[in-house]
């Protein structure tokens, strides 16, 4: 038998545990095959593992010949209960099983400890610990800190580039001036002896691609239009790969040319260049070269019938005048949150920054759509390239140095569609990301070595159109309020003034809301959708700039026309169940998830409560993530759609 070894701890509780382990060793000896024993000789061991670290295990049970014994015994134990498991078994039934459980749990939890506890562990723990306060102190923080600077330097220059656009906007409202007061402008005169002969000959182009729902509002809206019909001509550019959406176009082409209207329908084998290629190729045309202007509709604008009587005459009495741009008007703007959110940012676009590019530069980016173009300007600029998805404004600006002017017209407006989906939406803001930071890349040196523009409007490019509009705007968005803030949470060294994070945004947010005062009890919801939209501008930039994979991407934004109104896409959307992992966008979750840990910390361990922003961010990105915004076409009803749409035109 054991006896009580003479041991003098100073702790009285720890007396008690050796006694006890003691006791249970005495019991074993004398109930050997009762496995119940097992079990408590293992509470008694774990009893003690948990004793106040005096010292550690190992070393008590190494310089303690009972505690040296009670391993040994304890190790006999499992030796003896595997040998009984192999053996099939033997007597005692649930209490065996417990017995063999209990034993191998012991055994795993004392090898864990032991290597947690053991001092090489401790050790490499303490040696990865020293290097992440190197690095965090070294490295992180004060990178964290130049981004702050930098972030903080980008927001200045923003505010200051919307207050000035603000600021020429509102002249032009309380004092004004129109275009038809700051250029020459009158209306067409019938002349009885011209006749027709009095009006220029017109060309309008109506580019398409798989444009079933929405094909016959640009048609149908484009021969109405208040202009002689002899000198009007009539493009419908169809790259269509739907056999069925190319039959349908070609019908509607006819039945317009049955009534008198000189309309072409072309089509190509190829999508080469896609919407610049399809116009430029139709610019060669033999008829074309005793047109003198050109307007351009996409397939879901619908302009009013007098447009051209009121773009036209610019463009006749004042021969530097280039383009003519009208506005948007959004005839889905309320379809769903999402666009009513669209159409705040897009009323900001025509009203303040076209507004005072035209006013101030007689400069602004063609918007692609609802303008007509001086041919001479066209072929003067080398006409139409595909080399961006921005075919659009980089037309515009080659025409700009080339010397010529563009106006723009604020209150003639021309009906287009919001995309309603998600999906559609974050394809049509990469292409219009994208584009322009990779033609900045590219007619940098071109703008610098341009001879027939002044030092002034060289710097209105380069700085006002491309650096702070298309550049810092979605760059600062993005990391600051989304990483910059959000990870300040976590270096308390790190401090960002309150004018940056709470004054500054402020200020921008308002400036961004006054253009749709409807919309104004939408602003928080703005905020935050356009700070989820900020991750796939920015991303779109950086792809432009280093022209990365899908620079060249160029994905037609999803119209969805009148189809989604009647009755028979509601029944059938009930017919169709979405599945809720299609909608999953993880590059979204993935930034909820970041953001909500941020928070959590920053509500736990700060007082600057940067929390109640990042929150609320955090949920906008789940919500985006998981599919709750806009409108969600599966497949199977866009199938269904595209029958319905077929049905209503037949």
């Amino acid at each position: 038998m054991l006896e009580m070894p003479p041991f003098e701890l100073t702790m009285q509780g720890e007396v008690s545990l050796w006694e006890d382990t003691f006791t249970g060793v005495k019991r074993y000896q004398a109930e050997e095959h009762d496995r119940r024993c097992v079990v408590e000789l293992w509470l008694t061991f774990t009893k003690l593992a948990e004793a106040p670290p005096i010292i550690g295990v190992r070393e008590r049970t190494s310089c303690n010949p009972t505690l040296c014994h009670l391993h040994s015994s304890l190790g006999r134990v499992e030796g003896r209960e595997r040998e009984r498991e192999r053996g099939g078994g033997g007597g005692g039934g649930g209490g065996g099983a417990k017995g063999s459980v209990s034993t191998t749990v012991a055994r795993y939890i004392d090898r864990t400890y032991d290597l947690l506890s053991s001092p090489s562990t401790a050790e490499a723990l303490s040696r990865v610990a020293a290097v992440f306060e190197v690095v965090r102190a070294g490295v992180l923080v004060p990178l964290l800190k130049v981004a702050v600077v930098l972030c903080l330097i980008m927001s200045v220059m923003l505010v200051i580039e919307k207050l000035s656009m603000a600021i020429i906007a509102l002249y032009v409202k309380v004092f004004r001036r129109t275009p038809e007061k700051i250029y020459k402008w009158a209306p067409l005169s019938q002349d009885p002896e011209l006749g027709s002969l009095s009006h220029p000959m017109v060309l309008i182009q109506i580019p398409m691609f798989n444009e079933r729902e929405v094909y016959q509002i640009s048609i149908g809206a484009v021969c109405k239009l208040v202009w002689p019909h002899d000198r009007l001509i009539i493009q419908v550019l169809d790259d269509s790969t739907d056999l069925s959406t190319r039959e349908l176009v070609q019908e509607e082409c006819q039945k317009w040319s049955n009534k008198g209207r000189n309309i072409h329908y072309i089509s190509r084998d190829n999508r080469n260049g896609y919407k610049a290629g399809a116009m430029k190729e139709a610019m060669d045309l033999d008829y074309v070269k005793k047109c003198d202007y050109v307007a351009i509709f996409d397939a879901d604008h619908e302009p009013p019938p007098d447009f051209l009587l009121r773009a036209i005459p610019f463009l006749m009495h004042n021969s530097d005048i280039a383009l003519v741009q009208a506005r948007w008007k959004f005839v889905n703007a309320n379809e769903c949150i999402m666009t009513r959110i669209q159409e705040m940012s897009l009323n900001y676009h025509f009203k303040m920054e076209q507004q005072s590019g035209s006013s101030t530069m007689a400069f602004f980016g063609f918007n692609g759509t609802a303008g007509v173009w001086r041919i001479q300007a066209i072929n003067e600029a080398e006409g139409w390239k595909e080399r961006t998805t921005v075919e659009d404004m980089d037309l515009a600006v080659r025409a700009s140095l080339q010397g010529w002017k563009f106006v723009y017209i604020g209150d003639l407006k021309v009906k287009s569609e919001l995309p309603s989906s998600y999906k559609a939406y974050r394809y049509q803001q990469h292409r219009w990301s994208c584009g322009p930071a990779n033609l900045f890349k590219k007619m940098t040196i071109d703008i610098i070595m341009a001879k027939k523009v002044s030092l002034l409007k060289k710097l209105f490019l380069l700085y006002n159109f491309f650096f702070a509009r298309r550049i810092i705007s979605h760059n600062v968005t993005f990391l600051f309020y989304c990483i910059v803030i959000p990870f300040s949470s976590f270096f308390p060294e790190v401090i960002i003034p309150k004018w940056g994070v709470f004054y500054i945004p402020t200020v921008i947010t308002i400036l961004n809301s006054i253009g749709t005062p409807r919309s104004l009890h939408l602003i928080i919801i703005w905020i935050f959708f356009e700070n989820v939209m900020s991750l796939h501008r920015c991303k779109a930039v950086f792809i432009g700039l280093f022209e990365a994979g899908r620079v060249n991407e160029w994905v037609v934004t999803e119209k969805l026309g009148k189809a989604l109104k009647t009755k028979q896409v509601s029944t059938a959307a009930k017919r169709s169940p979405n599945k809720f992992w299609q909608r999953c966008l993880f590059l979204e979750l993935g930034m909820a998830v970041v953001l909500l840990i941020c928070a959590l910390y920053n509500f736990i361990y700060r007082s600057n409560q940067y929390f109640i922003f990042i929150f609320p961010l955090s949920l906008s990105y789940f919500l985006m993530g998981f599919g709750f915004v806009g409108t969600h076409i599966p497949a199977a009803k866009a199938i269904i759609i595209q029958n319905i749409t077929f049905n209503l035109l037949s």
